[in-house]
């Protein structure tokens, strides 16, 4: 244990992390371009009732800095668990959005004394065409200065068709001005590592109870990454939230929710 923790001191970023509530520990892990409170700040008031949940925010987000070279998974897994150690956790859940995802499955190989179940939505263990494809486009909008446009894509990506179908034309100009003000610097790096990341390998290696949930109208990560992600983890359970884009909206989070908290009663029972 004690070489464990001086590893995970010496090659870590160091991340902004928000501790909120009280009781078992729930470790949130964001996606790309995105943080905390955009992930998960629709269910952190509901969880925190009962759980400590610990939200650390990636390179580039929030107050933790971006570093010169480009992100490494293995250390940003690492940067994630010691988080959850520093705030006095010995072993925790982790819920992993998106790219979250793999940084979950990562960190449960790398440090499986401390990951006891992983939660993953909308997840991926490496990039399909399409998600490959954005991730390509947004690096070409961002290079050349175009961060509006960056943004217009980020913000169709995520949203689902059904979505898309109740917002006006001025609801969508507002929206993508709502993404544009809420960038983070770190943005570009993020979906530059999803380029790069394979954790097609390390899904057997899994241990932990494991729950994978598939929103159906994910435009971004298409419905067939996640469940790939889940036929390769051992004894993993797959849920659907019908119709949900990749970012969930307030009724599809409470469907997510639903599904979670029963998740978490199963496996600490």
């Amino acid at each position: 244990m004690a070489s464990e923790q001086a590893f995970l001191q010496a090659h870590r970023y160091q991340l902004d992390v928000d501790v909120r509530g009280d009781g078992p520990a729930l470790l949130l892990a964001h996606g790309a371009g995105g943080g905390v409170e955009g992930n998960f700040g629709l269910v952190l008031d509901d969880l925190g009732r009962d759980h400590t949940t610990i939200g650390p925010s990636y390179p580039g987000v929030g107050r933790t800095p971006l570093p010169d070279a480009p992100l490494d998974l293995d250390a940003l897994a690492d940067a994630v668990v010691a988080s959850a150690v520093d705030s006095g956790h010995e072993r925790f859940a982790v819920i992993g959005e998106s790219l979250g995802s793999a940084v979950a499955v990562r960190a449960a190989v790398r440090h499986p004394e401390r990951v006891a179940a992983l939660v993953l939505t909308a997840g991926f263990a490496v990039a399909d065409p399409v998600l490959g494809g954005a991730a390509q486009l947004l690096a070409t909008l961002g290079m050349a200065g175009e961060w509006r446009a960056v943004s217009r894509l980020a913000l169709l990506s995520c949203l689902s068709e059904r979505q898309l179908a109740a917002m006006s034309p001025e609801d969508v100009e507002v929206a993508v001005d709502g993404v544009l003000a809420a960038m983070p610097a770190g943005m570009l790096a993020h979906f530059e590592l999803i380029t790069r990341l394979d954790v097609r390998d390390d899904l057997g290696h899994v241990r932990v109870p494991t729950l994978v949930a598939v929103p159906t109208g994910d435009r971004l990560v298409l419905p067939d990454s996640p469940r790939r992600l889940a036929a390769g983890i051992p004894g993993a359970t797959t849920v659907e939230i019908p119709g949900g884009g990749h970012i969930l909206d307030e009724a599809d989070r409470a469907v997510w929710l639903g599904h979670v908290r029963r998740f978490l009663v199963e496996t600490a029972s």
